[in-house]
């Protein structure tokens, strides 16, 4: 008699988690997957339970605006866990969100029920508690049973409380690093690209800056560069509207050819996240931009207690790249960061310390594999 496939219920509430998501679903292929994910981890063969944008929020004002939709995608999150009564939950970031669908079960009969039973709570991507909160690792241990950590020196921050903790190497080194250098080698174009982020907050105050930037770098003589945005599908449409008024008009591609078009870039200016990690694992120049809420970056300029937001600058302990927060994210600064990048000095140095943090991102094995196989084992 055949085995019954064992249930996976996966949660990941933006776009870098849809495509980790889909990279860890990907190494399980005698699992079933249901839960909350994008078009990479439906394309992998999850069963959605709603839209995963109403979930891609960030900072205290766009959270509290969001409030209700996030209470009610709560509840029918933890009514989904409790009706179908996966073999584990595994988490891909969101916490906030997670935590409390996590702490809604534990406080149902049905859910401690589920536990009792076998089911574990396992989350990818742990924290930044070295930047900031570092309470929050006493809060993870309480949550959940297993911790997947991207580096080796984020481990003792959690063991410490009890935690199950793994260091497993940047899931999205194990599809990226090596893979594009012919590509590389074999483009003469300019490309610039551009991407002001995934979630629609991100979208709204960049877009117009690097139309700024576009309009500028058109005027002063880079009149053979080629500007591209790669797209994803909770932003597209507003982007494809917004460039419409463009005088410059980027070409728009889908967020699964990214990698083709950031290997043929020449410099790339991206909104903090995700993305600068992967252009700094593609060793490509890039200038990291970001604007937040005027509440929310007051916030953040008193908590957090790192120099720096680029993961490649934080590994690195140094500045790689440039990054141009708040007020210093406009186009006079973002150009000048521009021309310099244009410099083969410059540029080459840029390259060779990216290159230099290759051994930092990948480990032998394979994140996803890693992660997907201690899943598995688990249940």
């Amino acid at each position: 008699m055949q085995n019954k496939k064992k249930t996976v219920f996966v949660i990941a509430g933006e776009v870098s988690g849809d495509v980790l998501g889909a990279r860890i679903m990907q190494q399980m292929p005698d699992a079933r997957f249901v839960g909350i994910g994008g078009e990479n981890m439906v394309a992998a063969g999850l069963k959605p339970l709603f839209p995963m944008g109403d979930l891609a929020v960030m900072g205290i004002v766009e959270v509290v605006a969001h409030a209700r939709t996030l209470t009610r995608r709560i509840r029918e999150t933890v009514n989904a866990v409790l009706d179908i009564k996966p073999d584990v939950v595994l988490s891909i970031d969101a916490p906030g969100f997670v935590k409390s669908v996590i702490k809604q079960i534990k406080k149902t009969d049905a859910g401690q029920e589920l536990i009792k039973n076998g089911l574990r709570f396992q989350h990818v991507v742990a924290p930044q508690v070295w930047a900031w909160r570092s309470g929050r690792a006493k809060k993870y241990a309480k949550t959940f049973d297993k911790l997947y950590a991207f580096f080796d020196f984020e481990v003792p921050y959690f063991t410490k409380h009890g935690l199950d903790t793994v260091a497993v190497g940047h899931p999205i080194a194990d599809g990226i690093i090596g893979k594009f250098d012919a590509l590389k080698s074999n483009t003469k174009e300019k490309i610039i690209t551009l991407v002001p982020g995934s979630r629609m907050s991100e979208v709204r105050r960049l877009m117009p800056i690097m139309r700024d930037v576009v309009d500028m770098l058109s005027r002063n003589g880079f009149l053979g560069y080629k500007f591209v945005i790669p797209t994803v599908e909770t932003t597209a449409d507003y982007i494809k509207d917004e460039i419409a008024k463009w005088n410059v008009k980027p070409i728009l591609v889908p967020s699964n050819e990214r990698y083709a078009v950031y290997s043929k870039t020449y410099i790339a200016i991206v909104a903090s996240g995700t993305v600068s990690a992967e252009l700094a694992m593609m060793h490509v120049p890039t200038i990291v931009v970001y604007k937040m809420n005027p509440v929310t970056m007051w916030f953040a300029r008193r908590m957090i207690h790192v120099k720096w937001v680029s993961l490649v600058n934080i590994l690195l302990n140094r500045m790689v790249y440039p990054e141009l927060l708040g007020g210093d994210a406009n186009p006079e600064k973002i150009i000048e960061a521009f021309g310099q990048l244009t410099i083969p000095s410059v540029r080459e140095k840029m390259i060779a310390e990216l290159k230099s943090a290759d051994k930092l991102w990948h480990r032998g094995g394979g994140a996803s594999k890693v992660i997907a196989d201690q899943v598995m084992e688990s249940i």
